[in-house]
């Protein structure tokens, strides 16, 4: 029997990204599952932190996401959403080499090596299809991800674990005042899963 699937739409942000001095920044995670009459069940989680940058809370986010879906021990195959480059690029192709390469590159040390590891962690168990869509095009769950991540970073806010999503109203509200986002995808379907190659041992 497979295991059940779970669909994750992560974003990050970070207020002021590049700038001197500590910028504030936050991650945010929609995730759903659906239960056997076909109801899609939704929860959100975001952190915080008071200086970080983008990359930073992309990792977070990976982090934070599958801790929390596998706290119990379970196991699960994961379709990973992000408008990130950095984690799909780095999560189907960079962390391959670096893994070969003793954790190292030519060009220098890797960036955010800690979190690239505590990430990479987090996923064991779990088999994972990674999945990039551009952001701020009306992707619905994706424009949610992003909602509690920029929320979360003014705040300076955490969910403190998985908590009851407010998606359904915000996406109403969203389109009320303007907001252009389409219908949320649908949930995966489990037969067409295919996840990527498995990630390299810390």
């Amino acid at each position: 029997m497979s295991a059940e699937l779970v669909a994750i739409y992560a974003d990050e942000s970070c207020l002021g990204n590049g700038q001197a001095g500590d910028n504030p920044g936050a991650a945010g995670v929609l995730i759903e599952y659906q239960r056997p009459s076909g109801i899609v069940v939704r929860r959100d989680l975001w952190v915080s932190e008071p200086a970080t940058t983008n990359n930073r809370m992309a990792l977070r986010s990976v982090t934070e996401a599958l801790r929390a879906i596998g706290a119990k021990g379970g196991r699960f195959r994961v379709s990973f959403t992000t408008d990130s480059r950095y984690i799909v690029d780095g999560m189907t192709n960079w962390v391959h080499g670096w893994a070969r390469n003793g954790w190292k590159r030519k060009t220098g040390p890797i960036e955010n090596l800690e979190l690239w590891h505590d990430a990479i962690d987090a996923c064991a168990g779990h088999a994972i299809a990674w999945r990039w869509v551009r952001g701020h095009v009306g992707h619905a769950q994706n424009e949610y991800a992003n909602h509690l991540a920029t929320r979360a970073a003014a705040d300076q806010t955490a969910s403190g674990g998985l908590v009851e999503s407010g998606f359904d109203e915000w996406l109403a509200g969203y389109r009320a005042r303007g907001g252009r986002a389409g219908e949320p995808d649908a949930f995966p379907d489990g037969a067409a899963f295919a996840p990527n190659a498995s990630l390299p041992r810390i």
